[in-house]
C-alpha cells in the first residue's frame, strides 16, 4: 500500500548494550546525547542496586528546587535561553555540577534565610496586633500579666472559635478566678486568669476544641505601648522586605543564563538516572536494552564505539510475539495529520498508519464546510499571530503541528472559498457585483441546498466504502473469516440495492438496466444479505448475531447520512454570513437611525457578525471533520492501540518561560 494513501510505521530494531560497570555512566551519556534508543527495562540480567542511585536522585530533586526558588523571584514573563548548550556541562562529573549548583544559591540563601525570618515575625506580630487589640478597650495591661505563672496563680490568652467557646465556657469558668472575652471575627479571645493546680485542666479543655495559646512578647511595655510600636515595627518590616526582594529579583535577573542552563542539565541528568534505574545489573556489567530505528542503528554504534572503550552490542528484528514502539514515518505535509489520528489512537507497529488518507480526508471536509475567502484568511492569521497567546508553550512540536493542519485545511477552504467566489458571504453583492465565482459549476453545486447535500452524500457514500474496502483487505491479509462475507455482502447490496430501490420506489429507470438485470440484482441483494446475517453470526453467535446484523444494514445508511453535516455546516455558515449582511444593509435605511447611526451601528454588526460566525466556523468545521474521520471512517478497518516512540534524547538549549507558575 503507496504511502500516499496508508503509511507504515517506521522499522524498528532491538538494541542492546552491555557495557562493564565502569562505562555505564558514559555509554548512558553518549546514548542520551545520540537521542535515539526508546529504552525498554532489561529483564535477562540481575536487577540493578537502586539504593545508590536514588540518592542521587534525591539531591538532583533536591538541587531542582533550589533553581526553582532561584527563577521564583524573576517575575517577569520572558523567555530564556540557557548560557551553553547542555551538553558541555552534561558531561562533566555529577559532583561538580551539584557543588556549583549549591555554590550559585548560596549567593540566594542568606537573604533568602533572612525573608523567612522576617516573614515569621511579620506573621507572629500582625497575630498579636490583631487579637491584643480587641482587649485595649477593656484593660491597658503589661505584656507580663497576660501571660504570668507564679506560685499560686497565672495568666494566659487563649484563642479559639466562637462555637468551640459557647460549648466550653461553663466548664471553664468554674476553674476561673477571672475571665475576659471579646470577639474577633468568628473567633473568641479568652483572657483568663486561675489557679496554677487548675492550668493543665483549663489548657487541656481548651486544646481539646482545637482551641490555642497565643504567643505573648516579653517586656514590660503595656498593651497600647505595646500595639504603637507593633505598627511602627511592621512598617519597617515591609521596607526590609521590599528591599531583600529587589535583592533577590536583581541577583536572579543578573544569573538567570546560567541558572537555566543548570536547571536543564540537572533535567537531563535526572533523566539519565531514571533509564539507569530500568538497566539490570549484574555484578560486573550494566545492560541497557531497547528500541531503535533501523536507519539510525549504524550511527548509534559507531557513537557507541567511539566513547566507550569497552562495550557491547547486539542488534535484531524484532520478534512476533514483541510490540515495539511507533514511530509514524510520512512526508512532511502529511506530519501534522498525525496529531489526528493520535488522537483517535497511536497505530500498532505492525499495523497501517492512516495518516495520508486522514489528512486528504479531513483538509477537504474542513475547507469544503468553510468556502469562504476572508474566514479562511482570518483563521490563518488568527493561527499564526493569536492562537500562541492561548497556550503555555507555543514552541512546542504538538502546538506547531497543530497550526500547520489549521493552516493546510484553512488554505483548502480558501481554494474552495475561490471557486465558489464567495467573500464574507455575499457580501461583494454589497457594491453590486452579482459573482466573483472562479467556477460556475462548483458555485452552482454548493450553492443549491438540495445539490450540496447529495453532493455531500455521493462524499459519504465513497469515502464510507473506502473504509469498507481497507476492512476487506485487512480481513483477507489477516484471516478473519468473519468479516470477509461480512464486507462482500455489503459491497453486494450496495451495488445492487441501490438501483432496485432507485427504480422500484422512486421510479427511476437507470440506462442500460432492464427488467431482467433488476431481477438478477434482485437475487444478488438477499445474497448479500444472507452473508450479512452469516458474518454477524460467525462474530457474534447465533443469538446476538441473529440481532446485530440489522445494524450492519442500518449502520451504513447512518454513515452515509451523516455527511449530510458537510452541506449543514457550510450552508449554515454561509446564510449566517448573508444575514449579518442583509441586516448592516437595512438598518442605515431605517428612519428610526438615520443614515450615520445607522452606518455606524451597520459596520459595528459586521464586524462582530462575521468575528463570530468565523469563530463558530472554525469550530465547527474541526469538530465535524474529526467526526466523519473517527465515527464514520477509522472504525470500519483502524483499531491502534500502540506505543509511541519517546527516544532517550537530550535537549541542546531548552527554553523556560518565566514569570508563569507551573
Amino acid at each position: 500500500m503507496t504511502s500516499l494513501v496508508l503509511s507504515s510505521p517506521e522499522a524498528m530494531f532491538r538494541f542492546r548494550v552491555i557495557t562493564l560497570k565502569d562505562y555505564a555512566e558514559m555509554a548512558l551519556k553518549t546514548l542520551h546525547k545520540v537521542g535515539a534508543l526508546h529504552v525498554e527495562e532489561g529483564k535477562e540480567l540481575e536487577p540493578v542496586d537502586k539504593a545508590a542511585i536514588e540518592s542521587q536522585q534525591k539531591e538532583i530533586s533536591e538541587l531542582l528546587t533550589f533553581v526553582g526558588n532561584m527563577l521564583g523571584y524573576i517575575t517577569e514573563k520572558q523567555k530564556v535561553l540557557p548560557a551553553d548548550d547542555v551538553e558541555v556541562i552534561y558531561t562533566r562529573p555529577f559532583g561538580e555540577i551539584s557543588r556549583e549548583v549549591r555554590l550559585l544559591y548560596s549567593k540566594f540563601a542568606e537573604l533568602t534565610e533572612q525573608t523567612v525570618k522576617i516573614n515569621r515575625e511579620v506573621a507572629e506580630l500582625t497575630e498579636q496586633k490583631k487579637y491584643l487589640g480587641f482587649l485595649t478597650g477593656q484593660h491597658d495591661l503589661k505584656l507580663t500579666d497576660l501571660d504570668f505563672s507564679g506560685g499560686y496563680l497565672f495568666s494566659r490568652v487563649f484563642i479559639l472559635t466562637a462555637e468551640a467557646y459557647e460549648t466550653l465556657h461553663e466548664q471553664v469558668e468554674k476553674h476561673l478566678f477571672g475571665s475576659t472575652v471579646t470577639t474577633v471575627g468568628n473567633e473568641t479571645v479568652l483572657y483568663a486568669i486561675g489557679k496554677v493546680e487548675n492550668q493543665e485542666t483549663i489548657e487541656s479543655l481548651i486544646t481539646g476544641v482545637g482551641g490555642r495559646s497565643l504567643l505573648i512578647p516579653g517586656g514590660d511595655l503595656t498593651l497600647k505601648k505595646f500595639l504603637e510600636k507593633a505598627e511602627d515595627k511592621l512598617r519597617k518590616f515591609e521596607e526590609k522586605l521590599a528591599k531583600l526582594y529587589e535583592d533577590l529579583q536583581g541577583r536572579a535577573k543578573q544569573e538567570v543564563k546560567r541558572i537555566v542552563l543548570w536547571r536543564a542539565v540537572l533535567e537531563a541528568e535526572r533523566q539519565r538516572l531514571s533509564v539507569l534505574i530500568m538497566a539490570c545489573e549484574a555484578k560486573y556489567v550494566t545492560l541497557v536494552e531497547g528500541w531503535v530505528p533501523e536507519k539510525s542503528v549504524e550511527s548509534v554504534i559507531y557513537e557507541l564505539k567511539e566513547n566507550v572503550d569497552s562495550v557491547f552490542i547486539d542488534t535484531r528484528e524484532p520478534e512476533l510475539t514483541e510490540e515495539p514502539p511507533t514511530k509514524l514515518k510520512n512526508p512532511a505535509p502529511l506530519k501534522p495529520f498525525q496529531v489526528v489520528v493520535n488522537l483517535f489512537a497511536i497505530p500498532r507497529y505492525r499495523e497501517w498508519d492512516p495518516t495520508p488518507i486522514i489528512a486528504y480526508s479531513f483538509a477537504f471536509f474542513f475547507g469544503l464546510m468553510l468556502s469562504d475567502v476572508v474566514y479562511a484568511a482570518g483563521i490563518i492569521l488568527g493561527t499564526r499571530f493569536f492562537l500562541s497567546r492561548l497556550v503555555d508553550d507555543p514552541e512546542s512540536e504538538g502546538f506547531r503541528l497543530f497550526q500547520r493542519i489549521l493552516y493546510i485545511s484553512s488554505s483548502v477552504g480558501l481554494v474552495s472559498g475561490l471557486l465558489t467566489g464567495t467573500y464574507l458571504g455575499n457580501f461583494y453583492e454589497f457594491f453590486g457585483i452579482e459573482s466573483l465565482a472562479l467556477s460556475s459549476g462548483v458555485e452552482r453545486v454548493l450553492g443549491n441546498p438540495m445539490l450540496f447535500i447529495l453532493f455531500s452524500l455521493l462524499i459519504g457514500l465513497i469515502h464510507v466504502n473506502i473504509g469498507h474496502v481497507l476492512a476487506l483487505i485487512r480481513g483477507i491479509k489477516e484471516r478473519q473469516k468473519g468479516v470477509v462475507p461480512n464486507k462482500i455482502g455489503i459491497f453486494a447490496l450496495q451495488i445492487c440495492g441501490i438501483p432496485v430501490i432507485i427504480h422500484s420506489i422512486l421510479r427511476v429507470d437507470i440506462p442500460l438496466l432492464n427488467a431482467q438485470i433488476y431481477s438478477i440484482m434482485g437475487y444478488i441483494l438477499l445474497a448479500g444479505i444472507v452473508l450479512v446475517v452469516a458474518s454477524s453470526i460467525m462474530q457474534k453467535g447465533v443469538f446476538l448475531g441473529g440481532i446485530f446484523w440489522i445494524f450492519d444494514l442500518t449502520g451504513l445508511l447512518g454513515d452515509i447520512m451523516s455527511y449530510c453535516r458537510l452541506a449543514g455546516v457550510g450552508l449554515a455558515t454561509f446564510y449566517l454570513a448573508s444575514v449579518f449582511n442583509m441586516m448592516a444593509q437595512w438598518l442605515p435605511s431605517l428612519p428610526l437611525f438615520g443614515a450615520v447611526a445607522g452606518g455606524i451601528i451597520a459596520v459595528a454588526i459586521l464586524i462582530f457578525g462575521h468575528f463570530v460566525n468565523m469563530l463558530l466556523a472554525a469550530l465547527a468545521c474541526f469538530i465535524h471533520s474529526l467526526r466523519l474521520c473517527f465515527v464514520e471512517f477509522l472504525f470500519k478497518f483502524y483499531e491502534g492501540g500502540g506505543r509511541e516512540y519517546s527516544p532517550f534524547r537530550l535537549r541542546a538549549r531548552v527554553p523556560v518561560v518565566t514569570g508563569v507558575k507551573s
